[in-house]
């Protein structure tokens, strides 16, 4: 496991436990406490593994923890399924390896272009990798843009016209697609393309800090998202993501207008209650 990596898994240890209440896990509250959450020593007896080794887990120090470990500290810390999955993932983190741009297959991309509905395929930094004319229509031509600006997350939170777009709903969508990236970050952190992203983002978007910091992750999947685009007004959308068989890092995303009888596209839930990819 690299440094990068250890130091991701004590961060992500660390935002974990300090969410948590002595209450929330069955312990008293005891004496006030100057930060939140639990203490290190409590964590660690809830997980039955010794205070030294947990603080150096913490704190990033060469140390590998065995999947029992993994699991004692996922119940201790109340780990949802993808949390659970992601310290997982980074606690059997293999050596560092490169990170190069996926390539999407011809046969993929041409099912991508063909497609009369909004779609494209992203790669594991969030790389636009091809899309279709409807989604230029959707959202922009991406054709336009510079490689380092082909990116969801580039896109999503630096892009002006991303913010009207989403209109309203911008900060829930910047801040589940940030959740998503978390989620893959975490296993690239020694990757310098993956923190030149990450320091591009912290460097403009002030709410990405906030959001960073916080250590969220969510999977991927499908859900509902209304648009405001500039000629065709507020649209809903269905959207679906699926994962390239030639390729798992490979994810095509596809929207689905959503219509009404008698009325005008709208949505189909509430806001707060749609799970969101952009």
């Amino acid at each position: 496991m690299s440094k990068a990596s250890r130091s991701g898994l004590g961060d992500f240890l660390r935002s974990r436990r300090e969410r948590l209440t002595p209450e929330a896990v069955g312990l008293p509250p005891g004496r006030r406490r100057r930060t939140p959450g639990l203490r290190r020593e409590e964590v660690a007896e809830l997980a039955g593994i010794g205070i030294d080794w947990y603080i150096r887990l913490e704190q990033g120090r060469t140390v590998r923890p065995s999947p029992a470990t993994v699991e004692a500290l996922a119940g201790a810390l109340r780990l949802d399924d993808t949390e659970r999955a992601h310290l997982r993932a980074m606690a059997r983190q293999p050596e560092p390896r490169p990170f190069d741009r996926e390539h999407v297959p011809d046969a993929t991309r041409r099912l991508v272009e063909n497609l009369s509905e909004p779609a494209y395929v992203t790669g594991r930094r969030r790389d636009l990798l091809a899309w279709n004319t409807a989604a230029t229509e959707l959202f922009t031509d991406f054709g336009r843009l510079p490689d380092e600006d082909r990116n969801v997350l580039v896109y999503l939170l630096l892009a002006p016209q991303a913010r009207q777009l989403f209109g309203p709903g911008w900060t829930e969508h910047a801040k589940h697609a940030v959740a998503q990236f978390r989620t893959t970050y975490d296993q690239w952190a020694h990757d310098p393309g993956f923190n030149d992203l990450v320091k591009r983002l912290l460097d403009n978007c002030p709410q990405f800090a906030e959001w960073w910091n916080q250590h969220d992750v969510i999977g991927s999947g499908a859900g509902c998202k209304t648009l405001h685009h500039p000629t065709m007004g507020r649209q809903s959308y269905h959207y679906a993501t699926f994962q390239a068989n030639e390729d798992p890092a490979l994810k095509l995303a596809i929207y689905t207008l959503t219509r009404q009888r008698g009325h005008s596209p709208t949505t189909t839930e509430p806001e707060n209650h749609r799970q969101h990819r952009p």
